[in-house]
C-alpha cells in the first residue's frame, strides 16, 4: 500500500517543462545594445505595430515595425523629464488605455567610494503616451541600503546597488512584480531579489513598493536624507550566491539579469537568468526557471540551456500583434544582446 501510495503521488507531481535551443537566420535588433529590449504592441493608424526600446550607454532608442523581422531603428526617445545619468530601460506594461509603464536601470557614478569609474545603480519608473517615444520619469522606485557599498570591490562594473530589472503583471492584475539584480556588499543577498508595487499605484509608485525578505513583504520607510525621501530593505535573492561578488577572489558564481515571459503554450511564466564566474561578469551560462505563479518561492531550480552566452537573454516571441519580451509560446526567438541566432522550443 505504502508504495502505492508513493507512485500515485509521483505520477501526480506536476512536471517541470523543458526549453532546447535550436539554430535559426541570424536576427538582429537595430540599435547598438546592452541590456534587455523591452516590446509591445500598438495601433497606428489602423494597423498593429511592434515597437521595441532598446539602450546603449544609458541612452534609449526606439524601433518599430510591422513585424519582428521587419523592425527599423527610429531615433533615441525623449524625456519630458530625464532622472540624470544614464537610463537602460529593460521593462514596459501597457495598462490598456495607451499608457505605457516603463521600468528603468539607472546608474550613478560611485562618487560615494571615490571611484566615478564604477557604478551604484538603482531602479526606477517612467511613464509613455505616445508609444514610448516621450518618456515622464516617475521617479525611483527601488534603491540599495544605505551603507551596502563595496567600495573597495574589484568588479569590473559595479561597487554595490540594484538593477538589471525585469517586470510583470500578475494574473488578476493587482500587482507589478520587479525581479532585479542585488549587488550589495553582503555576499549572502547577491542575485536576483523581488519587489512588488500596487498597479493602482503605478502612476505615484514612490515609496510604494515592497520587498521580499525571508518569506515577508517588507515596506520602504520614509528618510529625508535620502536623496529619494525613502530606503528599501534588501531582499533575499531566490539563489544564492556561492561565490559572491566583491570578495577579491578571481572566480564568482552568482545569478543575474532576470527576463521573464508568460508562455501561453506552458501556461506559466518563464525566467531566463545569467550565471557570472567572475568579477568581469564574464558568463558561465543561461539558465532556465519555470513557474505558475510570480511569487517568489514557486520559481523551478534554474537549469542550464547554454554554456557561455551573451549577456541579457530574453525571449521574443513571434505572434502577430501579442507577442513580445512578456508573452510567447511553444516556439519563440531567442536574443543575447539583441541578437538571436536560435530559436527556443519548451515542452510541456
Amino acid at each position: 500500500m505504502a508504495a502505492l501510495l508513493v507512485a500515485t503521488a509521483q505520477a501526480q507531481a506536476p512536471r517541470t517543462p523543458t526549453a532546447r535551443l535550436v539554430a535559426a537566420p541570424r536576427l538582429d535588433l537595430p540599435a547598438e545594445i546592452d541590456s534587455s529590449n523591452p516590446a509591445a504592441w500598438a495601433l497606428v493608424d489602423g494597423a498593429a505595430r511592434l515597437f521595441v526600446i532598446s539602450s546603449w550607454g544609458g541612452i534609449p532608442v526606439r524601433a518599430s515595425g510591422a513585424s519582428l523581422e521587419s523592425l527599423r531603428e527610429d531615433r533615441p526617445v525623449a524625456f519630458a523629464s530625464h532622472p540624470g545619468h544614464g537610463v537602460w530601460m529593460e521593462a514596459i506594461i501597457p495598462d490598456g488605455s495607451g499608457a505605457w509603464y516603463g521600468y528603468y536601470h539607472h546608474e550613478r557614478p560611485a562618487d560615494l567610494c571615490g571611484r566615478p569609474d564604477r557604478q551604484l545603480p538603482r531602479i526606477g519608473a517612467m511613464r509613455s503616451i505616445d508609444n514610448g517615444q516621450t518618456w515622464d520619469n516617475l521617479g525611483i522606485v527601488l534603491d540599495a541600503p544605505r551603507g551596502s557599498e563595496a567600495c573597495d570591490s574589484q568588479n569590473r562594473f559595479v561597487l554595490g546597488g540594484i538593477g538589471d530589472v525585469t517586470a510583470a503583471l500578475d494574473a488578476d492584475g493587482k500587482d507589478v512584480y520587479l525581479y532585479f539584480s542585488q549587488y550589495v556588499r553582503d555576499g549572502r543577498l547577491q542575485g536576483v531579489a523581488v519587489a512588488r508595487i500596487a498597479w493602482a499605484d503605478r502612476d505615484a509608485p514612490v515609496g510604494k513598493a515592497s520587498i521580499w525578505n525571508d518569506g515577508a513583504w517588507l515596506p520602504a520607510s520614509e528618510n529625508a536624507s535620502i536623496d529619494t525621501g525613502w530606503e528599501y530593505p534588501s531582499g533575499t535573492p531566490l539563489m544564492r550566491s556561492e561565490r559572491p561578488f566583491h570578495d577579491r577572489s578571481s572566480t564568482n558564481d552568482v545569478f543575474w539579469g532576470p527576463s521573464i515571459h508568460w508562455n501561453t503554450y506552458l501556461e506559466q511564466y518563464v525566467m531566463l537568468l545569467n550565471r557570472a564566474k567572475d568579477d568581469q561578469f564574464g558568463q558561465e551560462g543561461i539558465y532556465v526557471s519555470f513557474s505558475t505563479t510570480l511569487q517568489p518561492r514557486d520559481w523551478s531550480a534554474p537549469a542550464k540551456i547554454m554554456n557561455g552566452g551573451s549577456w541579457y537573454p530574453q525571449v521574443i516571441g513571434g505572434e502577430a500583434g501579442a507577442g513580445t519580451d512578456r508573452l510567447a509560446g511553444r516556439r519563440a526567438r531567442f536574443f543575447m544582446t539583441g541578437r538571436s541566432e536560435r530559436i527556443i522550443e519548451f515542452e510541456r
